[in-house]
């Protein structure tokens, strides 16, 4: 229940008389050397960046007292920045300024490639396909620019979500057949340009609702090898980011949908399994096989009316913090790459940018455009925390 008007204002002036948050120092004193042959996230702490604590402070207002306190902790928590246009690539500055300490590592997610999400409608990016040039000079260099000029920070990276998996399992769409080229080059190219002292990489590998499936895994764990080997095998590469701005459960037996007529045909039901298997076939295609989990959104599970459902899904909560304690080898961390409160896509079925995924019962709605602040799903996400705040 919401507050009157009169408390919700005294809320925001507390908030507003708060201490503000101090500034951490900024990087090591000398130059950060990440070692992608071992597990880094052993070492460093995801970094709680300043974007996000922003976007979370905006919204404590509207908040009752009980919610806004723990949005508060939410805050704290580590999560990746979505450089996502290249104006976005703005963003990064200000949180590098606000410090990031010698033992955590930053964030990123690297998201712009020409014809993006080229399966879908809700992401759909700017630039178009044959537009490679403009994604490795405008995008790509600048942000590899920054990274270098930063060499006292750790830089942990997911490259270019939904990207090569579309290429496995939609290759009948057209806009993924004209969009093929430019998304192996310009991954490939990401790859060998972002491959810095200071950086690992992790490239996107869907989830195990996607690849998967057996007739997915041999073909899906080839396409991305392929990525990694025309890059030329970059020593910075570390292997997989699983389950990206997704909903599936690292470990529940038996899993979400394991009851489906289909499920015989996909025993990666839950992602533990799917980084097991998953790894097992990107090791037989010549590639790192170490992955990294998306925990951020699935606190909860049995929401979804479909596995391949992934807009908004409601009901459900921040889940397990980032950690390096997984109890799988194979799984350097549990991470939250998708920023809990910052919406996948609109439900507003007459926005240029409308995926139906969107205007489907188990979507929360009315939502707003894919990346925009979502104040009432963030803090359904915050009130289904599992593990609670």
């Amino acid at each position: 229940m919401k507050f009157s008007q009169l408390p919700v204002l005294a809320l925001a002036a507390t908030a507003i008389a708060a201490p503000p948050v101090q500034k951490r120092a900024g990087g090591c004193s000398s130059a950060v050397k990440l070692d992608a042959s071992t597990n880094v996230w052993k070492k460093y702490t995801l970094h709680a960046n300043s974007f996000y604590r922003g976007e979370i402070e905006a919204a404590l207002s509207s908040m009752d007292e009980s919610t806004a306190a723990k949005a508060q902790e939410v805050a704290k928590v580590g999560s990746f920045l979505w450089l996502d246009t290249i104006e976005n690539i703005n963003k990064l500055q200000p949180v590098l300024d606000d410090g990031v300490p010698c033992d955590h590592i930053l964030g990123l997610v690297i998201y712009d490639l020409p014809g993006r999400d080229c399966a879908a409608k809700a992401s759909n990016g700017e630039l178009k396909v044959g537009e490679i040039n403009k994604y490795k000079t405008q995008y790509i260099d600048v942000v590899a620019g920054l990274l270098k000029a930063n060499p006292n920070t750790a830089f942990a990276l997911v490259i270019e979500p939904d990207s090569l998996p579309n290429l496995v399992t939609n290759s009948d769409v057209q806009a993924c057949k004209n969009s093929a080229a430019g998304y192996r080059d310009g991954v490939a190219y990401a790859l060998k340009t972002l491959n810095l002292p200071n950086v690992v990489m992790y490239l996107d590998a869907g989830h195990g609702g996607w690849l998967g499936w057996d007739a997915n895994l041999k073909p899906g764990a080839q396409e991305l090898a392929k990525a990694y080997k025309a890059a030329g095998s970059p020593k910075q590469f570390r292997g997989i980011a699983t389950n990206v701005a997704g909903w599936n459960s690292w470990d529940m037996s038996p899993g979400e949908f394991a009851s489906a007529s289909d499920a015989k045909y996909n025993k990666c039901q839950n992602e533990k399994i799917y980084v097991t298997e998953f790894g097992a076939a990107l090791k037989s295609a010549g590639m790192p096989n170490h992955a990294i989990v998306d925990t951020a959104r699935n606190g909860v599970q049995g929401l979804r009316e479909e596995w391949g459902n992934w807009c908004n899904v409601k009901g459900a909560g921040f889940g397990i913090r980032p950690s390096a304690d997984t109890g799988l080898e194979l799984a350097d961390a549990f991470v939250w790459v998708k920023p809990g409160g910052e919406s996948d896509g609109t439900s507003d079925s007459s926005a240029v940018r409308y995926d139906s995924f969107c205007g489907k019962s188990d979507a929360y709605q009315p939502s707003p455009e894919a990346g925009q602040w979502h104040q009432a799903y963030f803090e359904d996400l915050i009130n289904n925390a599992n593990p609670s705040f």
